[in-house]
């Protein structure tokens, strides 16, 4: 495996690394949504990789090497020399569910020799979990998926994707890694601590909670909020909800807000929050974050040589964390090594295998990493 980085800023573009790329199979790239909406970020790769595949997404900020940027454009060009790529993409349409989206994306990949999809989604659009759950369908078990859904910043407004074209929005891609050579592992940890009791999912349908305990889940979370409440949805990224099945302690995962209704008194968030689940607020702190992602990189099944670990971290995270959200970056690049070349961005949410089950689930609020390389 070959890699070359670089970045785009200021009006120009810097090599950060390049281990003699020459013909790259893929070509990934993260920017902001202003970026997509106001320059080309495709068309400036395509000048440069007339053959590769580029793919890439809007973001809540861009991760290359060991560094955390905001407002460029963050490309890491791929030659695999001993494995393929293939890729398929579809936009979403108001008569196609999330789970019937995954499922057409799987339909347009081989699954000859296929050992990992790696999605990028719409972050405002879609049900992340049923996106899953449609692509869990037609996939053996034995094939990995992770990836993970565009942001805006903390703006909520517009997300933007694109595979062999410029991003738009409500598209979803899928990259399929193929060969029998390819070594693919994949870890996700949190680091956020409970607070106040828990409670139970009495009323929701897919991802929109309506009620906690018989009380509007609205108010509720308005009440543990306070003044933050006047900043929602933004500031639920602050005050995450982790859930889990009634007897399976051990299997939770986190969801974040993208919308909320008054109307209905509801939350809508990134993945299904299922009626009978355990549900508890959650709050971060600086060091259990950044815990959370060297426990990540440390539970990597690695080898000798080179190789790329795609980072996807949550939006909240990085809004906690402020000036210091590079030391979860920098942790994760000192246990992994010089030999792993760093790429990924800040997301509104994390497509990972839960650590309980192996069962791949939409996260939020994590660092998940998926780490290729070759034997």
């Amino acid at each position: 495996m070959k890699i070359r980085q670089q970045i785009f800023e200021h009006d120009r573009w810097t090599t950060l690394t390049d281990d003699g790329v020459t013909q790259p199979q893929l070509v990934l790239f993260f920017t902001s949504a202003e970026i997509c909406r106001s320059q080309t970020p495709f068309h400036q790769l395509q000048q440069q990789f007339p053959e590769s595949h580029i793919a890439g997404l809007s973001t809540g900020g861009e991760i290359l090497a060991d560094e955390v940027f905001d407002d460029t454009i963050a490309a890491t060009a791929i030659e695999l020399e001993k494995s393929h790529v293939r890729t398929a993409q579809i936009r979403l349409t108001n008569n196609l569910t999330s789970s019937d989206a995954g499922r057409r994306l799987i339909q347009q990949l081989p699954i000859e020799g296929l050992r990992l999809v790696w999605l990028l989604s719409d972050g405002l659009k879609i049900n992340g979990s049923e996106l899953i759950r449609g692509c869990r369908e037609l996939l053996p078990g034995k094939v990995m998926i992770t990836g993970g859904l565009a942001g805006d910043g903390p703006d909520f407004n517009t997300t933007y994707t694109g595979c062999d074209a410029e991003p738009e929005t409500e598209q979803l891609v899928a990259i399929g890694f193929y060969g029998e050579h390819l070594q693919i592992s994949s870890s996700s940890f949190g680091g956020w601590d409970h607070f106040g009791p828990m409670r139970t999912v009495t009323r929701s349908a897919g991802n929109v909670l309506y009620e906690l305990d018989g009380q509007p889940a609205l108010e509720l979370y308005k009440h543990y909020l306070g003044d933050e409440a006047e900043n929602l949805p933004g500031s639920g990224l602050l005050f995450p909800l982790s859930i889990r099945p009634s007897h399976q302690e051990e299997s939770a995962v986190v969801r974040t807000i993208l919308a909320v209704d008054e109307t209905s008194n509801s939350l809508t968030f990134a993945g299904n929050v299922p009626e009978g689940y355990s549900a508890q607020l959650m709050r971060g702190n600086f060091d259990r974050l950044i815990e959370g992602a060297a426990n990540a990189a440390e539970h990597l099944k690695q080898q000798q040589g080179r190789g790329l670990a795609l980072l996807v971290s949550c939006i909240g995270r990085k809004l906690l964390m402020g000036q210091r959200i590079n030391d979860e970056v920098e942790v994760v690049a000192d246990i992994l090594g010089p030999d792993i070349a760093l790429t990924g961005f800040y997301s509104y949410g994390e497509i990972a295998p839960d650590g309980y089950t192996g069962q791949c689930e939409l996260h939020n609020q994590t660092m998940t990493i998926t780490l290729l390389q070759e034997d």
